[in-house]
C-alpha cells in the first residue's frame, strides 16, 4: 500500500483560524559583512575596556606597597637620627651595591637636588624642624593630625600616595588651605629602586596627576617609598632619584625617624622624636597606612616639647625658603582630571561588577535549589499519576480516562533525506493509533520520494512549494483529521510508546499542549556529550519547573502535542518569529490554555556535530526566542494563565537566559583579574564550589531521566568551552535584535545517525 499523496497549492487563502498557510516565507534582509562583524568589534572593545579598567583597579588597589601592620612607609628602611638602618627594617633592594651613589649624597643633607646634572644637598636651618608625613591622606588620621598642627600653629609637608589622593581629594585641598605642603610619594607606594623605568615614570607622574586633579597645583618634592636617611641610599634608589630629578623633582629623605610605623606606643615614639642641639632636622611620621592613634598622641607631645626648646616647626619648602607648589598648566589640569577620573571609573566598574557577581551567584545557586526542588516534586507527581493510571487509586488524585482516540502526527520536511525514513517508520510503529502526514516543503534532495517509496499504511504525503516551516505545519494542520495533533521534526524518531504517553494529559480539558522529552541521539564525542548534558540538565529540568509553575514558554518542535481547537483559536503556527514553537506555546498560554511536560514521552533527535552547525542552530533559537519574548511582552501585565507566563516564564527567560549570559564574559574577565590581583586559591575554591553545584544538579537531572552518569566527566570542560560559546550566541542574538537585522533561517545539517528504536526501549527513563 502506498501513502496517499496530496499536492498542496503553493499559494492560496486556506486558513486555520485567521492564519494563511501555504505562502512562501518572505525573504529576510541578509545582513552585510559590516552589520555582522560590527557587534563583535563593539564586544571586543568593551572587553578590552573592561580588562583595562580591571587592570587599572588591580594595579591601584592591589599593587600597593602599603601594609597596615608592617614597615610601610619611607622609614621602613630607616634608622634613627644617626642614619643607620634599624634591624629588620631593610627596604627592598637595600642589599644593592652603593658604589654609584655620590659621596655628596651619602654624607650630605636630606634634601637632594640632582636637576641639571649637578648634585647638591641641603638640610634645614638651625633649630628648624621640617616635619613630614607619609602614606596619606587618610580620612580618619589626616584630619586628626591637621587639627593637632593647627592647635600648635605648626606646619608640615605631606608626601601623599596618589591612590589615596584620588579617593580623598578634599583632604589634599584642606592640606594646602591650612598652609601645609604636598609632595609626591608615588602612585601606589612602590619601591622605585626595584621598579623598571616605565613603572618609575608611571608611579611618579601618576601621583603628580592626582595632586593636580585635587588641587590644580603641581608639586616639586618627592620622597621615594622605602627610603630613609642619606646613608641608606642604594645604587638602584639613586638611579630612581636621578630619573625623578630629570622630571624636575627634589628628593627629600629624613634625618629623624619617629618609628611610628612599628606602633611601639606613644611614649616610645616621643622618645624617638626627642631632639638635642641646634642642627636642623627632617622628621618622618605617618598619616596613613592604618591606625595612627599613637602617632597623633606622640605628635601632640612632641610639638609641645619642640616649642619649649625653641624649635621652629614647618614644611620642607618653607624651611629651605623655596617654593614647592606651582599652578598647573591647563594641559596638566586636563591630564590630571582625565587620569584621576579614569581611575575612579575603574573603581566604580569593579565595585559594580563585584555586586553583580554576588547577585549572579545568588541567582545561580537559587536556581539550582529551585529547579532541583521543583523537579523532585514534578517527578513524584508523574510517578503518582502513572501509578493511578495502572489501577492503584488514591482519594486525592483525580482519575481520568485514558486518551485512546486517534492522533494526527504532522512531520514538516525540507531536505530531510538523511533521516526521514527513520522518523516516519518510528512514528508509524507507534502503539497508539496515528495518522502520519508528511509535508514536503519543496525539498530538492528526494525527501518526498523516500516517504512515498516506504508504502507505510496510515502515512500521507503532501507536496508544496517551499514556504518555511510554519507554512508546512499549517498545511499539515489543515489536512489533519484528528482533534489531537502531534508535531515532530523530520530529524526526530519516536519510541513505540511515545505518542501514547504524550497525549494522555489531554484527558484534562484545560490542557492545550504537551511537551515531550527530547533526547540527543548522536551523543558520541565531546560535543555530543555536552549537548546531551544541556538537554537533560538545562532543557528538561527547566521544563519540569515551568510545568509546576504553569508558565511553559516552549513546546519543542521535536516533540509536541496540541489540541487542534486550541491551535485554531490562536490562528495556527505564526511566521512572525524564527522560533515558531516558542511563539506558538506563548500564544496558547496567553489564550488561557495550560501547557504541561511529559518526561516519559521520549523523542530522539540529531544534534549538531560541528561547532559551526551548533552556532547556527543556537543563534536561530536564541534570536527567535528574543523575538517571541518581545512579541508577548504584554503578558507581564495580564492576569490568569497569560500573567503566569509573563511574570514567571518570561521573567525566568530574561534573567537566566538573557541577562546572565550577557554578563558572563565579564565574569570570566573578572576571574582572571581575581587570579592575578586577588587570592588565586580563593578564586579557584569558589570556582570549584560552583562546579560542584553544577555537578550535583546534573547528576540529579540524569537520575531523574534514567541516564548513565558517564558523560558528566565532560562537565568541567563544558563550563570552560561550551558555556562560553552559548554566551557568545546570546550576545550576538541580542546585538542583532537591537541592530534591527533580520536573521535568515539556518537549516541544520543532517547526518543520518537516527535509527528506529526497538520496542520498549524507553521504559528505563520513566522512573
Amino acid at each position: 500500500m502506498t501513502p496517499r499523496r496530496t499536492t498542496a497549492r503553493p499559494t492560496g487563502t486556506r486558513r486555520i483560524g485567521t492564519r494563511r498557510i501555504g505562502t512562501r516565507h518572505p525573504s529576510a534582509k541578509r545582513p552585510g559583512p559590516t552589520a555582522v562583524r560590527a557587534h563583535w568589534a563593539v564586544l571586543a572593545a568593551l572587553l578590552v575596556a573592561l580588562g583595562l579598567a580591571l587592570a587599572v583597579e588591580g594595579y591601584m588597589r592591589h599593587a600597593s606597597g602599603i601594609d597596615d601592620g608592617a614597615p610601610s612607609a619611607a622609614a621602613s628602611a630607616g634608622g634613627a637620627s644617626a642614619g643607620g638602618a634599624a634591624p629588620g627594617d631593610a627596604a627592598p633592594g637595600a642589599g644593592a651595591a652603593q658604589a654609584a651613589v655620590p659621596a655628596s649624597v651619602t654624607g650630605g643633607g636630606p634634601v637632594i637636588d640632582a636637576r641639571g646634572g649637578a648634585v647638591q644637598t641641603v638640610r634645614p636651618p638651625e633649630r628648624t624642624v621640617a616635619l613630614t608625613f607619609d602614606d596619606g591622606p587618610d580620612p580618619e588620621v589626616t584630619p586628626q593630625i591637621l587639627e593637632v598642627l593647627r592647635r600648635h600653629n605648626a606646619h608640615a609637608t605631606f608626601f601623599a600616595v596618589g591612590s589615596a589622593l584620588i579617593d580623598h581629594p578634599e583632604l589634599a585641598r584642606r592640606i594646602l588651605e591650612e598652609g601645609h605642603e604636598l609632595g609626591v610619594h608615588t602612585l601606589t607606594h612602590t619601591d622605585l629602586g626595584s621598579a623598571p623605568a616605565w613603572r618609575q615614570h608611571l608611579e611618579v607622574q601618576g601621583a603628580q596627576q592626582a595632586i593636580v586633579d585635587a588641587t590644580g597645583q603641581a608639586a616639586s618634592l618627592l620622597r621615594p617609598p622605602f627610603s630613609s636617611t642619606n646613608a641608606a641610599v642604594t645604587g638602584r634608589t639613586w638611579s630612581a632619584m636621578r630619573a625623578a630629578a630629570d622630571q624636575g623633582y627634589l628628593t627629600v629623605l629624613s634625618t629623624v625617624d619617629s618609628g611610628d610605623w612599628r606602633r611601639p606606643g606613644a611614649p616610645a615614639i616621643e622618645e624617638q622624636l626627642a631632639l638635642s642641639g641646634d642642627e636642623g632636622q627632617v622628621v618622618l611620621m605617618h598619616d596613613g597606612g592604618g591606625s595612627r592613634d599613637q602617632t597623633v598622641a606622640a605628635l601632640d607631645a612632641a610639638l609641645t616639647g619642640w616649642a619649649e626648646q625653641g624649635y621652629r616647626v614647618t614644611g620642607v619648602g618653607d624651611a629651605l625658603g623655596v617654593g614647592t607648589m606651582r599652578e598647573a598648566t591647563p594641559a596638566e589640569q586636563l591630564g590630571g582630571a582625565a587620569f584621576a577620573w579614569g581611575v575612579r571609573l575603574s573603581g566604580w566598574v569593579v565595585t559594580a561588577i563585584s555586586w553583580a557577581l554576588v547577585a549572579s551567584g545568588i541567582v545561580t545557586f537559587a536556581r539550582a535549589v529551585l529547579v532541583m526542588g521543583v523537579a523532585a516534586q514534578h517527578s513524584r507527581q508523574s510517578r503518582l499519576h502513572r501509578a493511578v493510571g495502572r489501577g492503584r487509586r488514591r482519594v486525592d488524585i483525580p482519575v481520568r480516562p485514558d486518551v485512546t482516540e486517534r492522533v494526527t502526527v504532522v512531520v514538516p520536511a525540507y531536505n530531510e533525506s538523511a533521516g526521514i525514513e527513520a522518523a516516519v517508520r518510528s512514528i508509524a510503529a507507534s502503539t497508539h493509533p496515528v495518522e502520519v502526514i508528511v509535508v514536503d516543503d519543496g525539498s530538492t534532495d528526494g525527501t518526498a520520494e523516500i516517504v512515498e517509496a516506504l508504502g507505510l499504511p496510515g502515512v500521507r504525503l503532501i507536496r508544496k512549494e517551499n514556504g518555511g516551516k510554519p507554512s508546512a505545519l499549517n498545511a499539515g494542520l489543515e489536512a489533519a483529521s484528528c482533534e489531537i495533533v502531534v508535531m515532530v521534526d523530520g530529524d526526530t524518531v519516536f519510541e513505540p510508546g511515545t505518542v501514547r504517553a504524550l497525549v494522555q494529559p489531554f484527558a484534562d480539558p484545560a490542557i492545550g499542549a504537551v511537551s515531550g522529552n527530547t533526547k540527543v541521539a548522536n551523543r558520541g564525542g565531546i560535543l555530543g556529550a555536552w549537548q546531551h548534558i544541556e538537554y537533560v540538565v538545562g532543557f528538561n529540568l527547566d521544563r519540569r519547573l515551568f510545568d509546576v509553575g504553569e508558565c511553559m514558554p516552549t513546546v519543542p518542535g521535536a516533540i509536541g502535542a496540541f489540541r487542534r481547537d486550541a491551535l485554531r483559536r490562536v490562528g495556527g503556527v505564526s511566521e512572525d518569529t524564527l522560533a515558531e514553537d516558542t511563539d506558538l506555546t506563548m500564544s496558547l498560554c496567553r489564550d488561557g490554555w495550560r501547557v504541561v511536560y511529559k518526561d516519559d514521552a521520549l523523542a530522539w533527535t540529531e544534534a549538531p556535530a560541528t561547532l559551526g552547525a551548533l552556532w547556527k542552530q543556537r543563534y536561530r533559537w536564541c534570536y527567535g526566542t528574543l523575538q517571541a519574548m518581545w512579541k508577548h511582552r504584554g503578558a507581564v501585565v495580564q492576569r490568569g494563565a497569560a500573567g503566569k507566563l509573563g511574570r514567571r516564564g518570561l521573567g525566568y527567560l530574561l534573567v537566566l537566559q538573557v541577562l546572565l549570559p550577557l554578563f558572563a564574559p565579564v565574569v570570566d574577565v573578572f576571574a582572571v583579574y581575581g587570579l592575578i590581583f586577588l587570592d588565586p586559591v580563593r578564586i579557584a575554591a569558589l570556582w570549584l564550589v560552583f562546579l560542584a553545584v553544577q555537578l550535583g544538579m546534573a547528576a540529579y537531572a540524569f537520575r531523574l531521566d534514567g541516564e548513565r552518569l558517564g558523560p558528566l566527566w565532560t562537565l568541567p570542560l563544558q563550563q570552560l568551552v561550551y558555556r562560553q560559546l552559548m554566551y557568545l550566541v546570546v550576545i550576538q542574538s541580542v546585538v542583532t535584535a537591537f541592530a534591527g537585522v533580520h536573521l535568515r533561517w539556518h537549516r541544520m545539517e543532517r547526518y543520518g545517525t537516527l535509527r528506529v528504536p526497538r520496542a520498549r526501549i524507553g521504559e528505563d527513563h520513566r522512573g
